[in-house]
């Protein structure tokens, strides 16, 4: 039944983050890809796993939302926005922050899918904050590297506005999200990825990494980015060109290739599927020169998307918040 239920959970994944779109098509389409949804993922998960229910969205007593706020306008006319979920105004010190990127396979999602995970971190006494970053569909690798590293700029511009700690601010993401959130810390102090988003001044440097189930390579034995034999893959259509055509792209945005002594701590979360964090224990590895501490926390069983769910949400919560307090403690 295990077997079974983990190789249900490898097609549901790779449902969502493969189209059949013809090569013709790569590159940007102006159109939004809707198919990745929480609400969609339980009803396909709901099959395999009738225990599960959804994490309860409400809001922790005092925690104030400030929402559509813009951070970045890395071309005309197009404004990227993020959210600022905040501790209740009990104390006047400043919070750490966690900056949150959503999954969808580079492709599909939406910043609202980290809403009921921020509400909870706010109710913690982190700044949390869901950010947009265009998708594929918009624009290829690197724009999304680029667009997050101008969200933590814009940040530590904003951070007495938002009472944050500008010396503690971490990155979190899930799946595609999580990949994304590796590169942006095992890149930190790497001028390369910064792109153009608006205040330049300012260090996009995060001190934490949390990956939920987000891939750390993609060429590599344990990963299936890049398999287009049957489909396009997701990954594919992100960087523009396949790992044949173009494998020092691929090879440039995984974090495995990018660990150095700026590397900060890193908790990863994962699943049952395997493939969703390739390259996790060769980086940790390469984090042993550098004494840079890293945690794993592994749900048996646990679909992909368990991080949405009961009874998963509460222990993953838990985890970030016990290595968030750990690695960026109260000064």
């Amino acid at each position: 039944m295990k077997i079974a239920r983990q190789r249900t959970c490898f097609i549901l994944a790779a449902t969502w983050f493969m189209t059949t779109t013809s090569w013709a098509q790569l590159g940007p389409t102006g159109g939004r890809d809707t198919s990745f949804s929480v609400r969609r993922s339980y009803q396909q998960e709901k099959k395999n796993h009738p225990e599960i229910t959804l994490a309860d969205s409400t809001l922790p007593v005092g925690v104030r939302v400030t929402k559509n706020i813009p951070y970045s306008t890395p071309i005309a006319d197009r404004k990227l926005l993020l959210d600022v979920y905040s501790p209740a105004a009990t104390s006047p010190k400043n919070h750490p922050a966690v900056i949150m990127i959503h999954g969808g396979g580079w492709r599909s999602g939406d910043r609202s899918h980290n809403n009921t995970l921020a509400g909870q971190l706010a109710g913690k006494g982190f700044v949390a904050i869901p950010v947009e970053y265009r998708l594929s569909t918009e624009a290829l690798y690197p724009a999304a590297v680029h667009d997050i590293k101008a969200a933590i700029r814009w940040l530590r511009a904003h951070a007495n506005t938002y009472h944050i700690d500008p010396k503690r601010i971490a990155v979190l993401g899930f799946s595609a999200g999580g990949q994304l959130a590796a590169l942006i810390g095992t890149t930190n102090k790497n001028a390369a990825f910064e792109g153009k988003g608006g205040n330049a001044t300012y260090s996009s440097a995060v001190q934490a990494i949390v990956d939920i189930d987000g891939v750390l390579a993609f060429i590599h034995p344990e990963s299936a980015e890049g398999n287009d034999s049957k489909s396009t893959s997701a990954a594919t259509y992100w960087f523009g060109y396949s790992k044949t055509e173009k494998p020092d792209l691929w090879q440039e945005a995984s974090a495995l290739n990018h660990i150095d002594k700026n590397t900060p701590p890193i908790l990863f979360i994962n699943s049952s599927v395997g493939r969703m964090h390739a390259g996790r224990d060769d980086l940790i590895a390469n984090l042993k020169p550098f004494g840079t501490y890293s945690d794993v926390q592994t749900f048996a069983d646990a679909p992909h998307t368990f991080m949405f769910f009961n009874p998963w949400f509460i222990p993953t919560l838990t985890y970030i918040t016990d290595f968030l307090h750990r690695v960026l403690p109260d000064r």
